[in-house]
């Protein structure tokens, strides 16, 4: 997206703050042995390792959860925070990575399911000063959203229903 279109829309959203409010969703159904997910026009697949159950046919929730990380690194960089601070930028990567104890996720005694050693690392290169590319850095840290779920987890409101959609 280009700066002007960036202006465009920041002017949009000032003029109606409502029109910036969005409310993604993503459903999950079962499709061939595997998850199927859904949200807007987009349909991915979900699975697990054989070591858990699943058929390794698809990345596991865990490669998402790690790839919204990245993704949102290399793509709100690239495509927002770039361009509004006018950062030219040679390359931009991202690893995201964890730890996880598989034992946990079959209920094992003394295992923990939780991920543990979120990190990331990410690299701009840019031919711009350090100092512009440290405001890149601020701004990130200030404003992607994955990087700000992770880290000030919010409660997550689980409704559990029965085949007939009763609780």
């Amino acid at each position: 997206m280009s700066l002007s279109e960036l202006e465009d829309s920041m002017a949009r959203f000032r003029a109606n703050p409502l029109s910036a409010q969005t409310a993604p969703a993503v459903k999950a159904t079962l499709a061939e042995g595997r998850g199927r997910l859904t949200g807007g026009p987009f349909a991915w697949d979900v699975d697990l390792p054989p070591v858990v159950g699943g058929g390794n046919r698809a990345p596991s929730p865990t490669l998402y959860l790690l790839g919204a990380l990245a993704g949102c690194a290399v793509a709100f960089i690239y495509d927002a925070l770039a361009p509004q601070l006018g950062v030219r930028l040679a390359r931009v990567t991202a690893i995201a990575s964890c730890r996880s104890d598989l034992r946990g996720l079959l209920g094992m005694d003394g295992a923990d399911p939780r991920l543990t050693r979120l990190s990331i690392e990410i690299t701009v290169d840019s031919p711009d000063s350090p100092e512009r590319v440290e405001a890149l850095r601020q701004a990130w840290l200030q404003r992607c959203p994955i990087y700000l779920a992770l880290l000030n987890p919010m409660p997550v409101e689980i409704t559990w229903l029965d085949g007939d959609g009763e609780e």
